[in-house]
Parts: C-alpha cells; structure tokens; sequence
C-alpha cells in the first residue's frame, strides 16, 4: 500500500479520482470536459473522451469479461497538458517540499533549466502537449507499467519509440472495450413460477434488449478516435446442476434475427423448446441457480480506416430455479 501512495503522490501518475465527467481520465490542472445527459463527453484538452451515448443503460447493464487471457491496457499515455497547465501543475508541488529537494531539483532541471527542456517548453505552446501517463481507475494488474516522467511531443509527430500504450485507434478502441455496458441476462422461463421434473422448460430474452451496443473513445487534440462494438451472437445455458438436460444439448442457444430462444405459447407444451431446460431431479426444499451468459462479438473501427477484431466478450446471470415433483393422484 505504501508504493502505490508514493506513486501517486508523484507528478507523472494520474490518480483513480482524476476523472472527467462520465468516466474520462483526466489529470489536474488540465481543463475538464462536459457531460451531456446521454453520456457524450465535450471536448477535452487532455486526456482521452469516451462517448457513451450508444452504450448499454440502466440498473441492470454490466461489462463484458474477455473470454482469452487478454485485458484492456491498465495503464497508457496520452496528452495531458499544456506549457502553462504543466507549469500550475508542477510549481505547487515543488514549493510544497513533500516529494523531496533532490528530486524537486531533478524535476526543475528537466523541465525548467534545459536538461533536455527549459521554461516548461513554453516557446513551443502552439506546437505540441506535455504527454504523461493515465491509469485505470479500478487499478488492475499492471496499473503501475507506465513510470515514465512527463515528456513533450511535437504536434504530427509520434511519441518516442520506447513508450508503450502511448494512445493509438488501437489503444484507443482497447479502452473503450472496458467501458461497453450490456444488458443483463436473466432469461424467461415458462413455466415462470417454478417447473416440474421430466418438464421441458422454455427459455427466452427480449430481443429488443439485445442490440449492438458501442463506445467511442478519441483525443480531440490528437484528432484520432476508435469506436468499439459488441455485439450479441448467443446464450449459454447453465441449469445449475448436473441433473438437467438443456436444449440444444450444448446449452448454446444461437441468436437468429434479434431473437433469443422462443417464447412459450398455448399448444407447445408437447414441443421441444428451441432453447430451453429440462430438470431431472427436483430441487426439495432448496432451488437451482440457473445462469444464463451471453457472448458478444466485439470489433472496432478506427481514424485512417483501421480496425479489427478483440476478443468476444461476456456476461452473465444467475437467478433461482425451484424444481418439484410431479404429484401422482390417487384415485
């Protein structure tokens, strides 16, 4: 705990609380954007704008979990200030002393005294961003990758060759991939109060729920932006007990049209669902828990036509299933 705080108090590292409206990561003194209702962030001077406006909404939405090993970048690097931000943001820390005077020394040399950059680059205010590292404000592994001090880039020109993350439509679509929000899952079942042993159980999902959702991430002052899509290709069953047959056998109901499974109607009760579960066993006095994932095919589009395919991503839901017997009747 004691590394992160030191960290933190460094210039360099953007804090989990500096954050634009509607979840941009922006660091002090830079100037803040402002959020609209739907979620669309105004432009920014620094840092990266996510526009969420045609993201999942509501109470229910969460995020997709990559189905491969592989995670959004948990740290990069993007345009955070101006000459005269970098000069408001470094001078108070200086003159409070609690970073140490050997290291306020080392800090004024590099950016005032000309070793390599004087006078916080102000001759060059039209010409280029101080760039400085962000970090995912939940800090997952890897948070702490990006140490490389504040460094200067000349507007149309890269960062320098030894900065990873540094933002790219690549980075950029990556870190939007963290932000898509979809629908929950919890599927309807009929019969809707409970089922019956030996009872094949439809399942279904509104489809109207179940629409391609996006995110677009972009740094205005870079003129580069990605948008990220998920988009829903099928739901997986899980009956919550290995008593069960599921329908298909592999649980895997495909989505066709929008559609998820069938609702039930009136005269199917002898039909197989196309989605669905049948119970084998009943659950006594307890219930099953029943979870229904939804995978989502996600790609991304990007500035100078480029794009390409992330891994899919998922999410799921569990809701309680009480399995009885069926009553003989004596007669």
């Amino acid at each position: 705990m004691g590394t992160c705080l030191s960290l933190l108090s460094l210039p360099g590292v953007a804090h989990a609380d500096d954050t634009l409206p509607g979840g941009t990561q922006n660091s002090e003194p830079g100037p803040k954007g402002d959020s609209s209702p739907d979620g669309t962030i105004a432009a920014s001077a620094s840092g990266i704008v996510f526009d969420r406006s045609k993201n999942g909404s509501g109470s229910s939405v969460g995020p997709v979990t990559s189905t491969t090993s592989w995670t959004p970048p948990a740290c990069w690097y993007a345009p955070k200030f101006t000459p005269d931000q970098l000069k408001a943001y470094l001078e108070p820390i200086w003159e409070a002393g609690s970073t140490g005077p050997q290291w306020d020394a080392e800090q004024r040399d590099r950016y005032v005294n000309g070793h390599p950059y004087k006078d916080f680059n102000k001759d060059k205010a039209d010409k280029g961003y101080w760039w400085d590292s962000f970090v995912n404000k939940s800090f997952p592994p890897g948070w702490d990758k990006c140490g490389k001090p504040i460094f200067w880039v000349d507007k149309g020109d890269p960062p320098p060759p030894d900065i990873e993350n540094a933002v790219t439509p690549k980075i950029l679509a990556e870190l939007a991939y963290n932000e898509i929000r979809v629908p929950t899952t919890k599927v309807t079942l009929a019969p809707a109060n409970g089922t019956k042993v030996n009872l094949p159980t439809w399942a279904w999902l509104d489809g109207a729920a179940f629409k391609p959702v996006s995110v677009t991430a972009s740094v205005p002052v870079l003129g580069i932006a990605a948008t990220t899509t998920a988009e829903p290709v099928s739901l997986k069953i899980d009956p919550g007990t290995s008593d069960a047959e599921t329908y298909p056998a592999s649980g895997v109901c495909q989505i066709d049209n929008g559609s998820i499974g069938e609702p039930y109607a009136k005269g199917k009760a002898d039909e197989t669902p196309p989605c669905g579960v049948k119970y084998l066993r009943s659950s006594g006095s307890d219930s099953y828990p029943l979870k229904a994932t939804i995978t989502w095919k996600i790609h991304w589009t990007g500035t100078g036509g480029v794009g390409d395919d992330l891994p899919d991503g998922t999410f799921g839901a569990t809701q309680n299933v009480v399995v009885q017997e069926i009553q003989a009747v004596n007669r």
